[in-house]
């Protein structure tokens, strides 16, 4: 009998998120739908990760209709399939069992078959309330195990200070872990369980005996996903095939290799060597990879790798004798259990398609590629490249001191972002973890399930001031406000249940997506309107803009502004951020190019500009508002400023004032909080050292600082 092998289409997700920062637009994924339409794939993965957020942020469109959309074209035919982190559904916040219910009834509603269930500590308790909802309104399970490995603790820079002369830790992600991990989500009602390789780290040989150990521990089908990014993907989904796994994750040829999936034409020829039944249309697949073609080519502002491997087709196009010579020993490797063999053979036939080449240094490194280049561009905006070397080699120690939390969004982030700290703080001659980010100290506390190793509780009050873990109390969540919108008819920000579900899993972004849903609803209402008569229209009193000398604030570029850090009211400097404007993929801070008062802001968060749009206007004196009123109030209490020697408290790290929790004239206690400063995508609670009364404050939310920058001055007490 003949075996066969069930294919999962990433393309339109995590292909395109891999490669394109998902930005393929409705209209884009819209041609290619009648194709996928008789390509038969067993399930295609076209939702979740970062899916519903970027389309709201990016691309102004709602999630919901790009699930529904895809349900209606392609009907049953393929199995549509999302990824979730549990728990945490989309973001990091642990969500109450509402919400997830709510969630999963939608979104099965809406035309999900299949979710897939991870959670970035492989804490099984922060994905059971997500696999009993799926199941219970009709959807199929999909639990993965993601893989990581431990750290090479010789290669950290202080392993021997770490570990005081004591023995190495024992291996943590053997592959009893992972098996027994798999024998869990099974009982809990697993209806297919994933290898998740986020990092694309796992090498053939590994490969292999997780695939073995799993088919004789679990009688549920198993999936297996990785990427090519280090160059272990082909081969490893390869190895897998051979092995016995029941399905594999593909990408269409133009959306695959370097940070994506292997292209399923490549599959297809080791299938057919290998006399397995993959039953999947490759004429349809042919038609949606030409439509592919030339929806990269538009997103080529967005475009990682800009690297088009030359074009093919398995069904008409005939191998060099060479290069079928290659998938033949990349055959007989796997048989042979020869890993270096069968991974040289697929680079060779990589090689010969023009894919990416393996990417060394995030091979080398042993952490995710998107981890490594997240923390290369964020020095280099810092202006603190020179640490990188020191902040690789302190992660080994960060991971092991926070529990071992596997390297996947976004505990990567998270410690990666502290072995930057880290670094910085060694550089500073300071002792390690002087300065933390909170999401570090909600990670040791607890908030975010349980570690795979377990935290030392002298660490973890040297961290969070407690021995004892603190998990999340979901009963002390708040819903996000949802406002009436005065100003588009008197509707709410939230009209129903899909809408309230993008609120609460992304807050900022479904805030400014549904308010332009609302305006632009009222708006063409009113146009369909009767017009009032001049008389009856109450106009808005301005201030007089030639008499303050109003001076307008441009942007340089076309955009979409991201967020205005001041306020009508505010007192602005010279050189001073106002408003940051997304263009290109890239965050760009705008500043005045003169000091005076915010008048008027011309557009609103949200809004796409072109280039010299102004975007506010300044004038000289302060406008009588209440925004100012409230501003001056801040800053200037009416109580009588007290007098004595002050002491100055500055930020330890360059980064962007986030809030500032104190007023002039405030008591401040030692340890006190004082600022939140967001540095590397953290946020860091900037602390007082000493006691005393707030004499002056001088920096503003929303200014980027230099590390040393004096933030406010005490009276001391």
């Amino acid at each position: 009998m003949t075996k066969k092998l069930l294919i999962r289409d990433l393309t339109l997700r995590d292909g395109q998120q891999s490669l394109f920062a998902t930005r393929m637009r409705q209209e884009q994924i819209d041609r290619v739908l009648p194709f996928y339409k008789d390509a038969n794939f067993y399930a295609m993965e076209v939702w979740g990760g970062a899916v519903p957020d970027s389309v709201m942020r990016y691309l102004n469109e709602n999630p919901w209709y790009r699930l529904q959309s895809i349900k209606k074209e392609v009907g049953e035919v393929s199995k549509l399939t999302a990824l979730s982190r549990g728990r945490n559904l989309f973001g990091y916040t642990p969500y109450t069992d509402e919400i997830i219910d709510g969630f999963c009834k939608n979104a099965i509603s809406s035309g999900l078959g299949i979710m897939r269930i991870f959670d970035a500590l492989n804490d099984i308790n922060n994905v059971k309330s997500t696999i009993k909802y799926v199941k219970a309104h009709g959807g199929i399970a999909d639990c993965a195990v993601c893989y990581t490995i431990d750290p090479e603790y010789k290669k950290a820079a202080r392993y021997k200070a770490l570990l005081k002369g004591k023995p190495l830790p024992k291996p943590v992600f053997t592959d009893e872990y992972f098996v027994n991990m798999a024998k869990e989500l099974e009982k809990l009602g697993a209806d297919m369980i994933t290898i998740k390789d986020m990092s694309g780290l796992i090498p053939p040989s590994r490969v292999i005996k997780l695939i073995k150990a799993f088919k004789k521990a679990v009688k549920v089908p198993i999936d297996f996903h990785t990427h090519c990014t280090p160059g272990y993907g082909l081969a490893a989904v390869l190895a897998s095939i051979m092995s016995g796994v029941d399905i594999v994750d593909t990408n269409i040829w133009n959306f695959a290799g370097g940070p994506a999936a292997p292209a399923i034409e490549l599959i297809y020829i080791f299938t057919k060597k290998l006399g397995i039944e993959m039953d999947v249309n490759m004429e349809a697949v042919a038609k949606i990879n030409k439509e592919l073609f030339d929806i990269r080519h538009e997103l080529a502002d967005v475009d990682e790798g800009k690297h088009f491997p030359k074009p093919f087709n398995p069904l008409t196009d005939t191998l060099p004798a060479e290069i079928d010579a290659e998938f033949d020993k990349a055959i007989k490797a796997v048989k042979a259990d020869d890993e270096q063999e069968l991974v040289r053979a697929c680079h060779a036939i990589e090689k010969h398609f023009g894919f990416p080449k393996p990417n060394e240094m995030v091979k080398k490194a042993q952490i995710p590629g998107g981890m490594y280049t997240n923390m290369v561009a964020q020095l280099k905006a810092l202006k603190s490249e020179d640490i990188l070397e020191d902040a690789m080699k302190l992660i080994p120690q960060v991971r092991l001191d926070a529990g071992l939390p596997p390297l996947v969004t976004p505990t990567s982030q998270i410690v990666g972002a502290q072995a930057v700290n880290c670094a910085m703080d060694a550089k500073k001659g300071l002792p390690m973890y002087s300065n933390t980010s909170n999401q570090f100290i909600s990670l040791v506390k607890g908030e975010y399930g349980k570690t795979p190793f377990p935290i030392k509780p002298e660490f973890r009050e040297q961290i969070c001031g407690h021995k004892d873990e603190r998990p999340f109390d979901t009963s002390k969540y708040k819903m996000q406000p949802n406002p009436v919108l005065e100003d588009c008819g008197g509707v709410k920000l939230a009209e129903n249940e899909e809408e309230v579900l993008l609120l609460e899993l992304f807050p900022l972004v479904a805030k400014g997506y549904l308010t332009g849903v609302k305006k632009a609803a009222w708006e063409a209402k009113k146009a369909g309107a009767p017009k009032a008569s001049a008389a009856a229209v109450a106009e808005t009193p301005k201030v007089e803009a030639k008499k303050l000398n109003a001076k307008k604030i441009t942007v340089p570029m076309p955009g979409r502004i991201l967020e205005f850090l001041v306020k009508p009211g505010d007192k602005v400097e010279k050189d001073q951020p106002v408003a940051v404007l997304e263009a290109m993929k890239m965050e760009n801070s705008i500043h005045s190019h003169f000091a005076g008062y915010v008048n008027n802001l011309l557009v609103q968060e949200g809004d796409t500009v072109s280039a010299d749009t102004a975007i506010m206007d300044v004038v000289d004196e302060a406008p009588k508002t209440a925004a100012a009123t409230k501003v001056e109030a801040k800053v200037a209490p009416s109580a009588q400023k007290a007098t004595g020697p002050t002491k100055a408290i500055t930020v330890p790290m360059p980064g962007k004032i986030l809030d500032i929790q104190v007023s002039v004239g405030d008591d401040v206690k030692k340890d006190q909080i004082v600022i939140i400063l967001e540095a590397m995508k953290m946020e860091n609670s900037i602390t007082s050292d000493f006691a005393g009364t707030v004499n002056e404050i001088f920096v503003n939310v929303g200014d980027t600082v230099a590390a040393d920058t004096k933030v406010l001055d005490l009276i001391m007490a």
